[in-house]
């Protein structure tokens, strides 16, 4: 293969005559090199020319290899340099290698050598890029048929897994092109998806055999048997997490912590905190907790915060089905909170089950709504999930997570529900008392295009409360967001583009539950 067009290497060493050879094998195979013989020219010829990578012998009089090196790395500090040398020493090749070389040779070298290295260090991305735009071009075709053929859960788990594989694939590739062809993709299967929930979402509560793990019966089928083995457990649970960011936050952790089984489980409807993390920690539907808890349900309609009373949730679901855990729970809203958590981890210890609840992408979902800067900093999906790692890496989360590896216990990272990139408006119409959100409402006299959304018209069946015997639960699918006829234009343009949950999704109900322990 052929070298790209306009790769300038700069070869530095104070014997270059002696290495026409080499150079013109280079040039043979298409590149521009230029030379020099010893540290001073070369850093002028770094500071004149626009290079893409340096040869650079170590072993030069005057300023030496590793002086130059330094120079050049404080003038241009992406700038890849492959240090060549004499020497086998190992504190030559750790200061070299401390300085961020891109590589190391020994002399003599041979062609192949060289071309190698260079491949390695500027050919490696379009390479790598060419290679996944090709394998998605002939896994287009496959994915679509699965799109097509998905028939019962376990079908859609592996559409989403390997939507979400292309797509991070595709990101990193940074093929603008075959990321329009993926998103395309993955709205058909959004559509599909909506139609497969429509026709199987009540038969679950049927028949649970039929469906997949909901939010209610995930700590009872999922944590609560490791406690019981004597295992020390610590639940995060990440609000709003979905499963193309845990990918993205995957090798940061995977550095502390190793799954051991990685999973989905599947978020009830409404996809929203009052709901499905209600049902996550009480082990029930939403219309059970507030038949058997009325004091600890917040309805639509009350303007209380939604979610304050998890910790008594939980622990009436520990003491109805007869454990005796010692538990903690706590929940992470700011930094401070965080840095507390993380810095008394031994604490932890002296619990059965400690549950660890992290709101920051909840509130980044709602601080791109609300904030322009914000919209900016998360413009499109690929953005989202930077700022998400962006947080995850400076947060104290992960400082708890290297703690938790030098521990002896199981750590759970799952979430409620997941959101997702709305863009298209579908007008409803309802009364003062009809809920807010918008990728789902309740109330009564609902006025909608019944094409356009799932509704369920006997609350009762999907085991959701409601507050008149009219009441009905309208749901939107694929990236529809719900707004009222009353300035609708301005409202329309003001949340496209937003990241919303409530509503049926991959990204919403397909949600990641990770079980990890410690490397090593």
């Amino acid at each position: 293969m052929e070298a790209e067009k306009n790769v300038t290497i700069l070869w530095v060493d104070d014997e270059i005559d002696l290495l026409k050879a080499h150079i013109m094998f280079l040039k043979g195979k298409g590149y521009h090199v230029i030379s020099a013989n010893n540290g001073a020219d070369a850093i002028a010829m770094v500071a004149e020319n626009n290079l893409d990578l340096i040869f650079l012998d170590e072993n030069m009089p005057g300023k030496s290899g590793l002086e130059t090196l330094s120079e050049i790395k404080t003038m241009k500090p992406s700038l890849p340099v492959v240090m060549i040398t004499k020497s086998e020493e190992e504190d030559i090749m750790d200061q070299a290698i401390g300085s961020k070389i891109a590589d190391y040779l020994i002399k003599p070298v041979n062609p192949k050598q060289i071309l190698l290295t260079i491949k390695k260090n500027i050919d490696t991305k379009r390479l790598v890029n060419q290679t996944t735009t090709s394998a998605y071009q002939t896994a287009f075709s496959e994915l679509g048929l699965k799109i097509n053929g998905a028939r019962d859960y376990k079908d859609w788990q592996e559409v989403y897994k390997q939507l979400v594989y292309w797509e991070l694939e595709l990101e990193r590739s940074g093929d603008s092109g075959m990321g329009e062809v993926l998103q395309m993709q993955k709205a058909d299967a959004n559509r599909d998806f909506g139609k497969y929930i429509k026709s199987n979402y009540l038969n679950w509560f049927k028949n649970q055999d039929d469906g997949p793990l909901l939010s209610p019966n995930i700590l009872r089928k999922k944590v609560f048997p490791l406690v019981d083995a004597g295992e020390k457990v610590i639940v995060i649970l990440i609000d709003n997490l979905r499963f193309d960011q845990w990918k993205t936050l995957q090798p940061f952790i995977s550095e502390y912590l190793v799954p051991i089984r990685e999973e989905f489980t599947c978020s009830i409807l409404p996809t929203a905190t009052q709901y499905a993390r209600n049902a996550f920690f009480a082990g029930l539907m939403p219309l059970e907790i507030e038949k058997l808890f009325p004091d600890l349900w917040v309805s639509d309609e009350d303007e209380e915060m939604k979610n304050l009373y998890e910790e008594e949730l939980l622990n009436h679901q520990i003491s109805r089905l007869g454990k005796k855990y010692k538990t903690f729970y706590h929940k992470v809203t700011n930094v401070k909170s965080g840095k507390k958590v993380s810095e008394n981890v031994q604490d932890l210890m002296n619990y059965d089950l400690s549950v660890l609840v992290y709101n920051f992408v909840d509130m980044l979902s709602h601080a791109r709504t609300d904030m322009e800067m914000i919209r900016e900093l998360a413009s499109d999906e690929s953005a989202y999930r930077s700022i998400t790692r962006s947080w995850f890496n400076h947060s104290h989360l992960l400082e708890l997570i290297k703690e938790l590896s030098t521990r002896n216990l199981k750590v759970v990272i799952t979430t409620d529900h997941g959101t997702v990139n709305v863009n298209n408006p579908v007008k409803v119409i309802g009364d003062r008392k009809t809920s807010t959100n918008l990728r789902y409402k309740l109330g009564k006299n609902l006025n909608y295009n019944p094409k356009h959304v799932y509704d369920i018209r006997k609350p009762e069946e999907a085991h959701l409360p409601s507050s008149n015997v009219t009441s009905t639960y309208i749901f939107a699918t694929e990236y529809d967001f719900f707004v009222y006829p009353n300035n609708y234009n301005y409202y329309s343009n003001y949340y496209r583009h937003t990241f919303q949950h409530g509503g049926i999704s991959l990204e919403e109900m397909l949600i990641p539950l990770v079980v990890l322990e410690p490397r090593g």
